[in-house]
């Protein structure tokens, strides 16, 4: 006879534990991990092609937002009362209120970085004077160097592009002593004693603040461009001509097509009576001949 086969009966199903709902939880009372706030931002310019690549730009990084934008002084103004940004960047020659003139009144609510074509260095002096916390000059920096700018301007960094930091020094030199005052307020000792003889190098050079080349902030001292009669626009891609941009880099900057930039030369060239880019630059940098006396 076969022997029976006996099956096992199953086994009682375990229930899974559930935790003591009085064990405390290890991580309770260590600080969570911050999200991030955006850095906000106002644009502020007449150009509507510049804004909207600007805008384009920094609200690309995670921690840039661009929260409004202008087109002028006063609208920057009321876009920072009601936004309250961290930075504004602002154009300097802008239709109605300029940005020179809304400047003492946005710095009031918020950081301010000019973000310009105007490199005169009248200019970037006096947007200094009135509180801006960095100067840029358009065709000066690259994208990311302007990110960086904007970040810094609001920890209270300035940035300056060259030709900004080339009218600071300027300004920096007028506001020197004449080399022969130092000199004699701080006279080294005569030849008899130990140390550099009587006729120091104070006596050798040109008197600080005073270039005999004529030139300020990298620019001739006295040009009137106001006789070329340029537009604003012009202005500015002469002088982007004149540091030497290729019309690639030109529309690029300007955010304008390279026939765009043909057509503009074109009439600067007119108004100019210049025939190349070379004679045009040195009728507008001052340096050709007979240049402070007419068109030529």
């Amino acid at each position: 006879m076969t022997a029976r086969r006996t099956i096992p009966a199953p086994r009682p199903r375990e229930e899974a534990a559930v935790p003591d709902q009085t064990t405390p939880n290890p991580f309770e009372g260590f600080p969570q991990p911050a999200q991030a706030v955006p850095l906000r931002v106002v644009v502020a310019d007449d150009n509507p092609v510049v804004r909207a690549g600007l805008t384009a730009l920094l609200s690309g990084r995670a921690d840039i937002t661009v929260v409004a934008e202008a087109a002028d002084g006063r609208a920057a103004w009321e876009a920072a009362q009601q936004h309250r940004p961290d930075v504004v960047l602002l154009d300097v020659r802008m239709p109605g209120v300029d940005g020179l003139s809304a400047l003492p009144y946005l710095v009031r609510i918020a950081p301010v970085m000019m973000l310009t074509y105007s490199s005169e260095s009248e200019i970037v002096q006096e947007a200094l004077r009135l509180g801006a916390g960095g100067y840029l000059v358009h065709g000066e920096f690259t994208a990311g160097q302007l990110v960086t700018a904007v970040r810094d301007v609001k920890e209270g960094r300035a940035h300056f592009t060259p030709t900004a930091a080339g009218a600071l020094v300027a300004r920096l030199r007028r506001d020197q002593p004449p080399a022969d005052a130092i000199a004699h307020d701080h006279a080294f000792p005569t030849s008899q004693e130990t140390g550099p003889p009587a006729k120091t190098l104070s006596h050798l050079q040109p008197s600080v603040g005073q270039s005999s080349s004529g030139w300020t902030g990298g620019r001739p001292a006295a040009v009137d461009r106001s006789r070329f009669q340029l537009s604003a626009r012009e202005a500015e891609i002469m002088d982007l001509i004149a540091s030497g941009m290729t019309n690639q880099r030109i529309a690029a900057t300007c955010f304008i097509s390279e026939k765009t930039v043909k057509n503009h030369i074109n009439r600067i060239f007119a108004k100019l009576h210049s025939t190349s880019r070379s004679e045009a630059a040195a009728k507008w940098l001052g340096t050709a001949p007979g240049s402070s006396r007419g068109l030529g």
